[in-house]
Formats: structure tokens, sequence, C-alpha cells
């Protein structure tokens, strides 16, 4: 019988969620430095990127099942770009 452990499934689902959420945080701080440099305002920015922050924080108590779900569906939408909603 192959019992998974759920913990472990939960760390390595983070794992995949920092992974997928890096280049966009890249990019934010990109935009973050370039408004500092223009005397812009950077809270949408800052909240964007603490957003993808906690996106980590959805796979705490999951089964595998909802974290499989999950990672489909960030991947989807790291494909359309669209992962801050």
């Amino acid at each position: 019988m192959i019992v998974i452990n759920n913990e472990k499934a939960i760390e390595i689902a983070k794992d995949k969620i920092r992974t997928i959420r890096e280049p966009k945080l890249k990019a934010l701080d990109i935009d973050f430095q370039r408004a500092l440099e223009a005397g812009s305002d950077t809270t949408l920015i800052v909240q964007e990127k603490q957003k993808l922050r906690d996106l980590t924080d959805v796979a705490n108590n999951k089964t595998v099942e909802e974290l499989l779900v999950i990672l489909k569906e960030l991947e989807k939408e790291k494909i359309n770009n669209d992962f801050t909603r």
C-alpha cells in the first residue's frame, strides 16, 4: 500500500508555487526600482508583490488532490500572466 505524506506534498507544492511566481516577482522588483527612481508611487507594486508572496499560504492544510488543482490553476494563470487577481 502506498502512503502519501501530506506534509511533504504541501512543501513540494509550496516549492512549485515559488518557482511559478519567481519570474513575476523579478519583473515587479524591476518595476519597483524604476518607480523609486522616478519618484512614483510604489503602493500597487508592493501590494502585488505581497499577493505573490502569500500564494504559498493557499497550500496549507490541503489534500494532495486539492494541491494538484491549485498547481494546475496557477500554471494556467502563469501562462495567461494573471496570477495576482
